[in-house]
């Protein structure tokens, strides 16, 4: 049996057991979907919300990048933060990246990935290059490593916060709140790094004068 057709027969069995536990399970999960959290999160396999948090589906509206990243341009991105802002009304946004990131990793070096990829990490490197002088200063290479994704992680609340999205609902309706965790592969805890509360003030040259 192909990995594909395997997928597709543990789905079934999947769905006949929820069925056997609770026969409406499925019919309330089609007509209600109710998340208050947004997770801008890692694509890495190794971490998927829902079951590192211990929630059901329709718990979490869920976006995944490599490395988790927020880039001001990216309309798949800026689109989900707007449904879940505006449409779903979240009352928290969670960054979350994780350690191991491989992401991270090969944004450290400078190695050629081709164009698209390149483009990719280099907001990652651009992280690097704010906080240089921190990063460079520790020699072991796990824990540079470990670092810059716990910086990685506040810079993308930063990046929201930097949205019209989020500055609006900050001003309109005091929410949501900003989280930047980070998730151990090694021990499956998750770590909050960072926190912006609604309202917080960041450079003035971003913030919006006239929402």
């Amino acid at each position: 049996m192909k990995r594909f057709e395997k997928l597709l027969q543990e789905n079934k069995k999947w769905s006949a057991d929820q069925i056997a536990k609770d026969p409406e399970y499925f019919k309330r999960l089609a007509q209600l979907q109710t998340p208050e959290v947004l997770w801008i999160g890692c694509s890495d396999s190794r971490v998927p919300a829902n079951q590192i948090t211990n929630t059901e589906p329709g718990e979490i509206f869920v976006h995944r990048n490599i490395a988790n990243l927020v880039i001001n341009n990216d309309v798949n991105l800026l689109s989900v933060l707007d449904f879940a802002v505006n449409h779903l009304h979240v009352k928290h946004v969670i960054v979350c990246g994780h350690y191991g990131c491989g992401g991270v990793k090969a944004a450290i070096t400078n190695h050629d990935f081709k164009a698209v990829l390149n483009m990719w990490l280099r907001s990652i490197k651009d992280v690097y290059r704010i906080h240089r002088t921190e990063l460079d200063g520790i020699a072991d290479p796990e824990k540079k490593e470990n670092r810059l994704v716990e910086l990685n992680v506040q810079e993308q609340v930063f990046n929201l916060a930097k949205t019209s999205i989020i500055q609006r609902a900050w001003q309109n309706n005091q929410r949501p709140h900003l989280h930047g965790w980070v998730y151990g592969l090694k021990d499956g805890l998750l770590k909050p790094v960072y926190e912006m509360k609604p309202g917080t003030h960041i450079d003035p040259l971003y913030e919006y004068d006239d929402l």
